[in-house]
C-alpha cells in the first residue's frame, strides 16, 4: 500500500517541529556552548563568545563544587533508588492481594504525591521538618528521641532531602510495579502452590523474574531521574548548609542563571548527559544478561 506522506507530515509534523526547537536543537546547542566562554556579555552579542576547546571541561574536572555535587547526585540515587524500589514493590504486592480493601483509594493516594506541584510539597514537608514544632521530631520525641536540624545540620539535611524524594516517587512506581503484576498469570501462583512452594518462594521464583520488564523500566527511569536532583534541594535548602545538598543540576542552575557563565554551565550539562546515558545504556546491557 503506498504511503500518503501529505498525511503522514501533517499528523507529525507538529510534533516533529516541537521535538526540534525544544529538545534537539538544545542539545546541540549545548554541546557548541560548552566549547565557548558564553557568558552574560555575549547574550546581547554573540561575537563576544570565544572558542575555547576543552578548556570549560579542563575547570570543571578541577572545581571542588562540582565534585561535591557530584557525590552528593550518586549518594541520592544509591540510596533513594533501592529504597524506593522496595517500598514501591512492597505497596503493590500488597494492593495485588484480592483481601486488600479499598484499593482504589490507595492507588490514588499513593499516586497523588507524583502529580503534586513540587512548590507545595516543599513547603509542607520543610513545616514538617522544623527542629521546633515539626511533626517528624515530635513524632521521634513519644519515643525519647530527639530529633536533629534536619535542614540546617549539613550530615541530616541530603537524608531529609532522600525522603522527600523517596516518598514521592513511590506512588508512580507502585503504579507501575503494580501493573507488571496484574500481568503475570494465575496458573502459575496455582501451580506452585500445588507444589507445596511458599509464599516467599513463589514471590521470589515467579513474581520477580517475571516483573523484570517492569523492573528494568523502573530502575531505568529512576537513574534518569534521581540524576537530575533539582526541585527538591532547591526549594528545601537551596544546596546548603555547606553545599551538602548541592546536586549537579542545581549547580548547573547556579552557574547558568545565577553566574550567567552559560559556557561553564553548558559544559556541566554535557558531562551529565553522557553520564546519563552511559549508566542507561549499563542497565539496558545489564538487563540483558540477567
Amino acid at each position: 500500500m503506498k504511503t500518503n506522506w501529505v498525511w503522514v507530515l501533517t499528523f507529525i509534523g507538529p510534533a516533529l517541529i516541537l521535538l526540534m526547537i525544544f529538545l534537539i536543537i538544545p542539545i546541540f546547542a549545548s554541546f557548541y556552548l560548552s566549547l565557548t566562554d558564553f557568558n552574560v556579555f555575549a547574550m546581547t552579542d554573540w561575537s563576544r563568545a570565544r572558542f575555547v576547546g576543552l578548556q570549560n571541561f579542563v575547570e570543571l574536572f578541577k572545581d571542588e563544587l562540582f565534585w561535591k555535587a557530584l557525590i552528593n547526585t550518586f549518594y541520592c540515587l544509591v540510596v533513594a533508588m533501592p529504597v524506593t524500589v522496595a517500598l514501591s514493590l512492597t505497596c503493590a504486592v500488597l494492593l495485588n492481594r484480592e483481601q486488600t480493601m479499598f484499593k482504589s483509594f490507595f492507588r490514588t493516594s499513593f499516586f497523588l504525591p507524583f502529580v503534586t506541584n513540587t512548590v507545595a510539597i516543599a513547603i509542607v514537608w520543610s513545616w514538617l521538618l522544623n527542629p521546633g514544632y515539626g511533626l517528624i521530631n515530635w513524632f521521634l520525641s513519644l519515643f525519647g528521641i530527639k530529633g536533629p536540624n534536619w535542614l540546617g545540620d549539613p550530615k541530616w539535611a541530603m537524608p531529609a532531602v532522600i525522603m522527600l524524594v523517596v516518598w514521592k516517587a513511590v506512588g508512580y512506581n507502585t503504579i507501575l510495579f503494580l501493573a507488571g503484576l496484574q500481568n503475570i498469570p494465575d496458573f502459575l501462583y496455582e501451580a506452585a502452590e500445588l507444589d507445596g512452594a511458599t509464599s516467599w518462594q513463589r514471590f521470589w521464583y515467579i513474581t520477580l523474574p517475571m516483573l523484570k520488564p517492569t523492573m528494568v523500566f523502573v530502575t531505568t527511569m529512576m537513574i534518569i531521574g534521581y540524576l537530575q536532583l533539582f526541585e527538591e534541594p532547591y526549594m528545601l535548602t537551596q544546596g546548603g548548609p555547606l553545599n551538602s545538598t548541592l546536586s549537579i543540576v542545581l549547580y548547573l542552575y547556579r552557574q547558568g542563571f545565577k553566574f550567567f557563565k552559560l559556557g561553564y554551565a553548558s559544559s556541566i550539562a554535557v558531562v551529565l548527559f553522557l553520564m546519563i546515558s552511559a549508566l542507561t545504556l549499563l542497565r539496558l546491557k545489564l538487563a540483558e544478561q540477567e
